[in-house]
């Protein structure tokens, strides 16, 4: 108690001002920034890891049901009448997924043509994603597709006036070397709408009917997954368990952090590589305060005198000099602290840092505040300022007789 007591007179007393208390208020502000961009690094690796998860989402369903053999399955293998039954399960959709080949106007280029049954909107929104025309894939007997804009530009349609696709798929059985073109399975469609996502999604999927698929890839009756939708809430794991029961043994049921298990993987990694980056370079400005409690307790060596003459024993003596240096990081610490949740909120709720793209799905930087990132800095940085205060002071104040 009493060497918090001196300790707090050393900080905060108005009759003590010197070099040292400047150089001590200096200590804080260097501490403060680096704690504060360690916040707001954290919360922005946090809003792309759920801006990626966002994009990903508009794709990959909740649960994922493929066959464990082969790359496609009849559509009568599952129950879907049972699945629906499943608590938790709000809407089931069959898609058929292969790669073919996109041509318009002398412009080619690869992609996974995926086909949707009549299910697919309730399964997936995708009403925001699409800027020009309309996500439906069917009008009637009418068959449409929809691209991505990079894959749209990289066709070289502007306008969906006059934009016909022509599909290209390798035809199953014996392959024709006198007529090449024998061999592909040809549909020619209009683009009834181009949605906007990332740009690797944009160039990889294009959306078309259930129907179309399976005649384009000849593939009738077939599906490559059951994508199915959860309610808001549901446990994806518990959810998952009851599926795969009862689509059995011949089928597989993923979520869709399993299905992007690897990249978010990497994700994780990397933000806690720059959390490791951020700390180290927190460590090196905390050598600040070891400057400062350094020049203080050479300052105060009349005063260590005057107490050891009543007393005081090596012990207080550290413990005072500790409680100040841990003092000048906890006032440093917590300030960095506010600062960086303060600058976080702000731009998390009101977007005043924007990106300069036109075509990027978010106008301003994506940043989300987690508690635990906050309570993850805290604990690494008090651990820092403990080693540091204690190294120090026994490095200065080594035994009775010197200081």
């Amino acid at each position: 108690m009493l060497s918090r007591y001196i300790a707090r007179r050393y900080f905060f007393s108005p009759q003590s001002r010197s070099v040292v208390n400047l150089i001590s208020g200096l200590s804080v502000a260097a501490v403060a920034v680096p704690v504060a961009a360690m916040v707001i690094l954290l919360s922005v690796f946090n809003g792309f890891e759920s801006l990626v998860k966002t994009m990903y989402s508009a794709f990959d369903a909740d649960l994922t049901v493929t066959p464990r053999r082969g790359q496609t399955f009849s559509m009568e293998a599952l129950d879907t009448a049972a699945l629906r039954q499943i608590p938790g399960v709000v809407s089931l959709s069959y898609v058929l997924e292969q790669s073919a080949l996109l041509e318009h106007e002398g412009r080619q280029a690869t992609a996974t043509v995926r086909g949707v049954d009549d299910s697919y909107g309730s399964v997936f929104d995708l009403q925001d994603a699409v800027v020009t025309g309309e996500w439906r894939v069917r009008l009637g007997d009418l068959e449409r597709l929809v691209l991505g804009q990079s894959m749209a530009w990289m066709l070289g349609i502007r306008s969906l006036a006059d934009a016909d696709v022509t599909l290209y798929s390798v035809r199953r059985g014996s392959i024709s070397t006198l007529l090449p073109m024998e061999n592909y399975t040809r549909r020619t469609e209009p683009v009834g709408g181009i949605y906007v996502l990332d740009l690797d999604t944009e160039r990889t999927y294009v959306l078309t009917s259930l129907r179309l698929a399976q005649s384009l890839f000849e593939t009738p009756g077939q599906a490559s997954s059951l994508l199915i939708r959860l309610t808001a809430g549901a446990d994806p794991e518990r959810t998952r368990r009851a599926v795969s029961e009862r689509v059995g043994a011949s089928f597989h049921t993923q979520t869709r952090d399993e299905l992007r298990s690897s990249f978010y993987r990497v994700m994780t990694y990397e933000k806690w590589g720059i959390f490791f980056i951020a700390l180290l370079v927190l460590v090196v400005a905390s050598f600040s305060v070891v400057g400062a409690l350094s020049m203080l307790i050479v300052e105060k060596r009349d005063d260590m005198s005057t107490l050891r003459a009543l007393g005081a024993d090596t012990g207080l003596l550290r413990s005072i000099f500790r409680t100040e240096g841990l003092l000048i990081c906890a006032l440093g610490g917590l300030l960095g602290m506010l600062l960086g949740v303060l600058l976080t909120l702000v731009q998390e709720h009101f977007g005043v840092i924007e990106i300069p793209a036109d075509s990027f799905l978010t106008k301003s930087y994506p940043v989300e505040f987690r508690m635990t990132d906050l309570l993850a800095v805290a604990l690494s940085f008090w651990l820092v300022a403990v080693v540091l205060a204690n190294v120090t002071v026994r490095s200065m104040i080594k035994n009775t007789n010197r200081c």
